[in-house]
């Protein structure tokens, strides 16, 4: 019986870790391309991105190059 209970809670423990980012901050990003005055250029393809990861796309500042800006969106 204890057996089985260690089992159980190894179990659940492994299901807790393998979750990713389901238990932190996540969102979808991509980076777009503008042209200024205009539409959209270009679109990345969307990647997950969780915790410092994250932030640090978030705090990434527009690229502006001639008439073109580059930009993170995330949702």
């Amino acid at each position: 019986m204890r057996r089985k209970i260690i089992i159980g809670i190894a179990f659940i423990a492994m299901t807790c870790c393998f979750s990713g980012c389901e238990l932190g901050t996540c969102k979808v990003c991509r980076q777009v391309t503008y042209e200024i005055g205009g539409g959209v250029i270009d679109e990345g393809d969307e990647t997950e991105y969780c915790d410092a990861a994250l932030i640090a796309i978030e705090a990434k500042q527009d690229v502006i190059v001639g008439n073109t800006r580059i930009t993170w969106e995330c949702r």
